[in-house]
């Protein structure tokens, strides 16, 4: 590789800085097909991105499938390059509250995920979202014992708190903590951030381009009116979605002068917060995939920093990142 890496955790795999998320794999921001995909992770082994971060419950395993798809067509190659990452707790048929991470079903969600991916083992295996009735201790404990069993390397956890994380890391080592962190997600600014570097586990950033509002061709009204997850997300309805794309304009125009795309600026900004932090954007075109990950070879100075940050201060966005049913088992601490 010829960018310097970054790792999934203290001791985890070397992977290129910036990965992919592959809830892009399937339909949630519009309609997409495995030709797609599949052209983003041949690019990806050509461009040396080897760090893929999906879930048993994108697509309902589709996400997963057309990974494993892709694998079954490049043997052995595409095994050994990739590191995979995916992710379980949500009860797929919806019930018992939702969630679910007890030690059985999480065990039986890996096995069922590595099968549709093809592979032995995982290198990192997350908690999806946390079921508050079981003591975090017990959850750390339960993927200790899938780390032991040999179906994944190392261990995460998405969307929890800086005092949970702590907690769970006395048990048994997390390797990366998954949440959203963008110019216009800061909260893991508050404390998320320097607890996972404290402990040696990666900030690992979904959505660091703002689902879309900061690159040079943000969703449109229109857009959003197909896309069931943004059709009822505060920042992409009613004027607060007017205002977003208003003040993210100068942003765009800044990007421009500096001759890159907006979603290339917004991942090299990511990047820029630490060396343990990993933004994983997610795309169906290889067109943006060059954008997004150009930003590996991006050095922002403490000038261009500066000019970000007054173009978009923290808390310029309007609207809360999640609708109230969205916030459902994500940890609030701040």
């Amino acid at each position: 590789m010829s960018v310097q890496t970054r790792r999934l955790g203290k001791d985890g795999a070397e992977i290129f800085p910036v990965g992919i998320g592959a809830m892009s794999f399937t339909n949630f921001y519009g309609e997409t097909d495995k030709d797609a995909s599949f052209a983003v992770l041949r690019m990806a082994m050509d461009k040396g991105v080897n760090h893929l971060d999906t879930a048993d419950i994108y697509g309902m395993g589709l996400s997963e499938q057309i990974i494993g798809a892709f694998m079954a067509e490049h043997g052995a190659a595409a095994r050994q390059f990739f590191r995979i990452a995916t992710k379980a707790g949500i009860n797929r048929d919806k019930t018992a509250g939702g969630y679910n991470n007890d030690p059985a079903y999480l065990r039986a969600s890996l096995i069922a995920s590595l099968d549709r991916l093809g592979v032995d083992q995982v290198d990192l295996f997350y908690v999806h979202r946390r079921q508050s009735e079981i003591p975090i201790e017990d959850v750390a404990g339960t993927l200790g014992d899938l780390v032991k069993e040999g179906l994944a390397a190392s261990i995460g956890f998405s969307e929890i708190a800086p005092a949970s994380l702590r907690r769970a890391h006395a048990v048994h080592p997390v390797a990366a903590v998954q949440s959203e962190y963008s110019l216009q997600t800061r909260g893991p600014e508050l404390g998320l951030v320097s607890a996972t570097h404290d402990i040696g586990a990666a900030m690992v950033a979904f959505s660091p381009v703002g689902r879309g509002l900061l690159t040079d061709k943000p969703h449109q009204a229109d857009d959003v009116a197909n896309m069931p997850f943004l059709s009822i997300n505060p920042r992409f309805t009613g004027d607060n979605l007017t205002r977003n794309i208003a003040a993210t304009a100068p942003f765009r125009q800044l990007a421009k002068d500096m001759g890159v795309a907006a979603s290339t600026l917004a991942t090299a900004w990511v990047l820029s917060r630490d060396d343990h932090v990993i933004p994983i954007p997610g795309t169906r075109s290889v067109d943006h995939f060059a954008e997004l990950i150009a930003a590996a070879d991006m050095s922002l100075s403490d000038e261009e920093l500066a000019r970000i940050d007054q173009i978009l201060p923290a808390g310029w966005c309007h609207g809360d990142r999640y609708a109230e049913s969205q916030w459902k088992a994500v940890e609030r601490f701040c």
